[in-house]
Formats: C-alpha cells, sequence, structure tokens
C-alpha cells in the first residue's frame, strides 16, 4: 500500500555513533542498541488501545531498542482522570496492553511499562479514593486542571503494604501483557517520591526521618516487583533527583548520592530524571538539549547497572558524547522519538541530516493536559498512526498527473509542499517573500525561539533534494497569474494578519484601537520602530506576547504587559513555560499586570479597567503593542473562488486553503493543515478517522 520515501540506501553510518548501536544488558534481557523511548505520556489510554498500540510500535520501527508505555495506574486509588491515564487493574486491561506488547516486540524491541501510584498528588474524582501520602501533605497545584478539594489521607502500615501487594499484583499482570521491563516510579511528585523527600514524608516511624528509612518503601515496591516477574523481566527504578541533589546529607555529597547508594544495585535499570515537569521537560526557550547533565551525572559512578536519562537529545553527538563520558549508558528520548521515531534508524543508515528533530515547543505535553491523544509541530503523523493510517516515512503514491501550486511557503505551504511531494505530485512552491518560512522567519528571531527554525529547514533542506519540486520566492502572484500558469489544482497558504481588536468583560475581541502609535505584531515584524514607553496588551496568551515585550525591552525600550488573563501568556501553563516567561520578565525588568481590559490610550497615557471589578488605573505609555485577535489573511482565496467559471475555464480542478489562511492557530495546527490537505489528494476518507473502542474480554461486574 505505501511507498517508502527514505530508502535508507547509498549512505554509510558515521563510525563514530556505531557505539549508540551496542546492545545493552539490562537484568535477564537486553536491549538491541542504546534507544530507549522512555516513559511518556501520549493521551492514549484503554479507550484507545489500537491507536495507543500504533503509536508505540512505529517507535519500535523507527528503531528504538526499548519502548516504553506512559504512567500506568496500579490501583483505583491512584486516578488522574479527567487526565488521559493508562491502567492495569484487571483482565482487560492486559489485553489492552498486550496489543501494544505485540506491536513493538513485532520490530525487535523491547517492551517496557511504567508502573504508577500518583499518591497525594492525584485527586481520585473518579473513584472518590482519599488520595494516599506518607504525612497527609497534599500538593497544592497552581495549574487548575490538577486541583481538587479532597485532601490525603496518612497512610498506616497497612495501606503501605496494600500498595506494595498492588506493584505486585500489577507487574503479575503486566508480566502476562508481553512487557519485558517493569518499573518502580519513583519521580515527579507521585506516592514513591514522596516518601523520598523530608518535606512530603513528615512520619517517624521506619518509613520516615532518616534517608535510609524515607527510601525503605521504595525497596520494597522493587522488591514486591521482582518478586512478582521473577527474573524473565527486568525491573527498572524511575527516580526524580533534582531535590534530593539539592539537599545535604550527613555523610554523602547530597541525599541524591545517598539513595542512590542505599539503592545501588537492588534495580536492573536506573532511569533518572527531574523532579516537576517545567524543569524535567523543559521547553527550548529555556534549556539547551542535555540540560540534566548537571544533575544527573554522579549515577554511573555508584551503580553497576545500567542507566538512562533524557535531555530532549536530536544531536548523534550529543549522545554519543554522553555515553563516551560515562553519563548514560542509554539514550533516553520522549520528545525526540515523537517529533522523529525513525530517528535511530536515520543515524543507522547515515542520514541524520534528514531527522526532523525536536524543537521543543511542548505542544505534545500540551496535549495530554487537553485530553487528547499526543500531537507534534513537526510531526502531523503523531496520534493519527492508526486513526488515519498514517505513517511519517511512507506514502501512498498519486496516479495523477496533476500540478500543485501552492501559494505561501509558511509552515502549512512547506508541509504541504512536501508531502505531496513525496506522493509523486509536481509541486509548485512560490512565497512573495524573499525568504520562505512565513511567520517563523520572524518569530525565531525572537528571544530564545531560533530552535523553532528546524520546522523550516527541514522542510526545505527535503524539498531542495527534489527533482518533482519548483521553489519560487520573491514571487506574488495575482488571480490572472494563477490562471495563466495551468496547474491542476491550488492551495492558498497566505496566513493571517494581527487585528488592533481590544477585548471585553465577554471574553471576546471587541472592537479595533485605530489610532496612532498603536501597533500589531505584524508591525514589528515589518520593521517599524515604536517609541516607549510601550505597553504589550496580550490576550493571545501563548507564547509570542511575553516574547515581544522581552525583544522590546532588549532594546532598550521601557515595556510594561499587561493582559485579561490571571497570568502573563496564560496558556503556557500547557507547555511547561508559564514558571520561566514570569521569571524572563521579571529579569527583564518589565512588569506584570493582570486581569485587566485595556480601555483607552489618550495623551501617552493608557487605561485598564479590572476584568472583574471594573476598577480603574492609568499607565504612561507613549506606544501600545496588541497581541489578540488574528483573522485570516485570505483575499487572494476570495478573489479565486469568486468566479468559479473562470478558474474551470483555466483548467482548475480545485481552490483549497491552508493553515493560517482557513483558521489562525498554533505552528502546530498549520502543519497539521497542511498534511491532512496533501495526504487527502491521493487517499480521501467517507469518515474523519477511524474510532477506536475498548477491549472488554470480561464485561463490566464480571468476577475475575
Amino acid at each position: 500500500m505505501f511507498n517508502s520515501y527514505f530508502s535508507f540506501q547509498g549512505h554509510t553510518m558515521n563510525p563514530h555513533y556505531q557505539v549508540l548501536f551496542d546492545k545493552v544488558p539490562i537484568g535477564p534481557v537486553v536491549a538491541p542498541n542504546r534507544f530507549y523511548q522512555v516513559p511518556h505520556a501520549s493521551g492514549m489510554t484503554e479507550a484507545n488501545p489500537r491507536v495507543r498500540a500504533a503509536f508505540r510500535g512505529l517507535k519500535a520501527e523507527g528503531g528504538w531498542g526499548v519502548v516504553s508505555t506512559g504512567a500506568v495506574s496500579i490501583h483505583p486509588s491512584s486516578d488522574d482522570s479527567p487526565l488521559p491515564y493508562a491502567r492495569l487493574w484487571d483482565d482487560n486491561d492486559i489485553h489492552a496492553h498486550a496489543l501494544s506488547c505485540d506491536a513493538i516486540h513485532q520490530h525487535g524491541a523491547l517492551a517496557a511499562i511504567e508502573l504508577w501510584h500518583g499518591g497525594a498528588s492525584v485527586m481520585n474524582r473518579s473513584s472518590r479514593i482519599a488520595p494516599y501520602s506518607p504525612s497527609g501533605i497534599g500538593w497544592a497545584a497552581t495549574h487548575v486542571g490538577f486541583m481538587g478539594q479532597l485532601r490525603p489521607k496518612i497512610m498506616d502500615t497497612t495501606d503501605i503494604q496494600d500498595v506494595v501487594r498492588w506493584q505486585g499484583q500489577a507487574a503479575i499482570r503486566a508480566k502476562k501483557a508481553g512487557f519485558d521491563i517493569i518499573y518502580v516510579y519513583a519521580g515527579m511528585g507521585y506516592l514513591p517520591y514522596q516518601f523520598l523527600i523530608s518535606e512530603y514524608n513528615r512520619r517517624d516511624d521506619a518509613y520516615g526521618g532518616s534517608v535510609a528509612n524515607r527510601v525503605r518503601f521504595v525497596h520494597e515496591l522493587i522488591d514486591a516487583t521482582r518478586d512478582a516477574v521473577g527474573d524473565s523481566c527486568a525491573v527498572a527504578l524511575r527516580i526524580s533527583l533534582e531535590e534530593l541533589r539539592a539537599k545535604p546529607s550527613n555523610h554523602f555529597e547530597s541525599e541524591a548520592h545517598e539513595v542512590v547508594s542505599l539503592l545501588s544495585e537492588v534495580p536492573d535499570l536506573w532511569d533518572v530524571k527531574m523532579d516537576s515537569s517545567p524543569t524535567d521537560c523543559s521547553a527550548s526557550r529555556f534549556r539547551p538539549e542535555g540540560s540534566h547533565e548537571s544533575i544527573i551525572d554522579f549515577v554511573k559512578q555508584i551503580t553497576n547497572k545500567p542507566v538512562v536519562g533524557v535531555g530532549r537529545f536530536t544531536s548523534p553527538d550529543t549522545m554519543t558524547s554522553q555515553i563516551n563520558r560515562g553519563i548514560l549508558d542509554l539514550i533516553g528520548g520522549a520528545r525526540a522519538g515523537i517529533a522523529d521515531p525513525f530517528l535511530p534508524n536515520k543515524i543507522k543508515a547515515g542520514r541524520e541530516d534528514e531527522i526532523r528533530e525536536c524543537i521543543g515547543c511542548n505542544i505534545c505535553i500540551s496535549s495530554w493536559h487537553d485530553g487528547v491523544p499526543v500531537r507534534c509541530t513537526q510531526n502531523a503523523t503523531a496520534g493519527e498512526e492508526w486513526r488515519k493510517n498514517w505513517h511519517p516515512e511512507k506514502f501512498n503514491r498519486t496516479s495523477s498527473e496533476d500540478r500543485l501550486l501552492i501559494i505561501g511557503a509558511g509552515p502549512a505551504g512547506l508541509e504541504a509542499a512536501l508531502i505531496a511531494a513525496k506522493q509523486g505530485f509536481q509541486v509548485t512552491l512560490s512565497d512573495q517573500s524573499k525568504t520562505m518560512g512565513g511567520r517563523l522567519n520572524f518569530e525565531t528571531a525572537l528571544p530564545g525561539l531560533s530552535t523553532w527554525r528546524r520546522v523550516i529547514d527541514y522542510r526545505l533542506y527535503a524539498l531542495k533534494q527534489m527533482n518533482n519540486v519548483d521553489l519560487y520566492s520573491n514571487s506574488e502572484l495575482s488571480r490572472d497569474d494563477i490562471l495563466e500558469l495551468g496547474h491542476e489544482r491550488v492551495v492558498v497558504a497566505t496566513g493571517a494578519k494581527w487585528t488592533k481588536s481590544l477585548y471585553s468583560s465577554l471574553e471576546i475581541p471587541v472592537g479595533e484601537l485605530n489610532q496612532a502609535n498603536v501597533y500589531t505584531p505584524d508591525d514589528i515584524a515589518a520593521g517599524i520602530k515604536i517609541n516607549g514607553p510601550v505597553l504589550v496588551y496580550d490576550f493571545d496568551n501563548y507564547y509570542l506576547g511575553g516574547v515581544l515585550a522581552e525583544k522590546l525591552a532588549a532594546q532598550g525600550l521601557s515595556v510594561s504587559y499587561a493582559t485579561p488573563a490571571g497570568h502573563a501568556s496564560a496558556w503556557t501553563i500547557m507547555t511547561n513555560e508559564q514558571p520561566f516567561v514570569h521569571q524572563n520578565l521579571e529579569n527583564a525588568g518589565i512588569p506584570v499586570i493582570t486581569q485587566v481590559l485595556l480601555q483607552s490610550h489618550e495623551n501617552e497615557t493608557v487605561g485598564l479597567a479590572n476584568i472583574f471589578t471594573e476598577k480603574l488605573q492609568q499607565l504612561a505609555a507613549k506606544s501600545v503593542l496588541i497581541v489578540g485577535l488574528r483573522i485570516p489573511n485570505d483575499s487572494l482565496y476570495q478573489t479565486l473562488i469568486s468566479n468559479p467559471n473562470a478558474t474551470l475555464a483555466a483548467g482548475i480542478k480545485s481552490v483549497d486553503r491552508i493553515g493560517d489562511c482557513l483558521a489562525p492557530g498554533a505552528i502546530v495546527h498549520a502543519i497539521y493543515s497542511g498534511h491532512d490537505y496533501a495526504r487527502n489528494l491521493v487517499t480521501t476518507r467517507s469518515d474523519l478517522y477511524l474510532r477506536d473502542i475498548p477491549i472488554a474480554v470480561n464485561p463490566p461486574g464480571a468476577v475475575i
């Protein structure tokens, strides 16, 4: 059905990278190489077992030697709903997970499962069981999605024994499902972690006080797992070390050193990470590749067991360096493997220049917060492997001789051109600007966003290698030009434009502030110089308002930031960026004013009203930059479709629009829009996607 675009022929692997393909023993099993897809959320629960199996199996096909689940609950007392989480509570769950194991094993990889109890960090909204904790200390989250009003209970020894028993029972089920590596998860604020950290653990019994006592629960979970699976499965410990390394120890360099020393040879594998999602999975705006090294670099000096860690690794040179310097034994990947599941195979084939590198935007993490299957800016096929039968490296070939004209070489146009060309279409991509890339040419020059340039570079590089693609920059096309060019299909991808719309107490844009010294991001992109002091008024709520405030402050202007939301760049809490956004604004000397409406701009003064109380305040501002409403820049599209007889007479079969020209959104939406359009040129479906259903071998209420 598919033809592979990448043949992996005619190239040779760089011998410097050979170490990445060494086999690594992990207890009783052997990883076929050092590429380890660590546990990460996918948003695919037992409600979508086939979606999940295809998503995980594709990574094994792409060369990852170990492929893991995300967090899998061992008992209803670890209930994260309504966030998507996996379960291993009964035999129905065994059958659902077995699909993933089969898909992973089909390609020779090991399957790992991250067994998980969330303790006090989950609210148990569905199960209505009081959350468990060592000392009744609940997690006071700032993210509304994690907030709840049921406080945790203090575990007694029976509760501790129950959790240990549930871990063993879940391990038995995991073995039946076919997993090769079984995890104990002592990280990210979850229950075993809570026993390790003194702020959570205030017990005065055998499980509290000294580090040796606080580590006891984790040791018992590992022992219970090993007792349950025998010598057929490896037992892994995933542990967060950031807080522990910051704590002094009487006899060790830190409590992290002490914990690792006490457990050094107990698990078969150490999976080491940070403590919170913003630091563990930090966006590229704030942390470089390999940023975990300074926290986890000591572990291999203490244990003889293999160590895996992450760091948004995309460069094989960085990976090789970590192995050769004794930092890691296995290269962990989560986001990198979402962006390009075939990263290992491309390195092995000497095609590392074709890697679709993660840009570190963390849209994948926002998907989990949204409660949906994982999405990726770079890889539109993520989450659609089963639902739409999309493969990132294989494409149906067209039998059509239709020529395709794409007008606009932003993210949507670039993606549509690349996917259409891979399917065999003759593609012409035209853009009015001197440089292709659309909005990204401006945005990737802003503070912290240079890594996002990979969206352009990957696609332009691939397009320039193809003999069925013509690229024309600095080429503005009119309706008459298009009618004369002789293409059968026309796609308009001319983006969107920012407006000067204000925001109302109805929480919608209203009116416009059309007056001198009021600007939009388009003006900044065009190079217009503005005078300070400047108010950046942001109700777009994503990255751009905050980043533009930083840019203007770096130019020496006095800048203030205001928003009707409760935080600066409010939506970035979904992408783990919000704490660092506020830190950057503070460091740049930019005051943040929240929960306000911009009402007026007169005499170099703005009037701001509290969105709830209407209390007024005034602020000096010679210039106002509004980052709010975008509308499609679709005049060319509307002109083309206004006279269908003329387009038919010119031999044009279809005129479509994609990306921001269709519906303004984040870059991930533009890429998906372009990809979806191009795939549907060859394969059209009567339904939007296949609908997955749970596996229920045992009906509800059955005794199993």
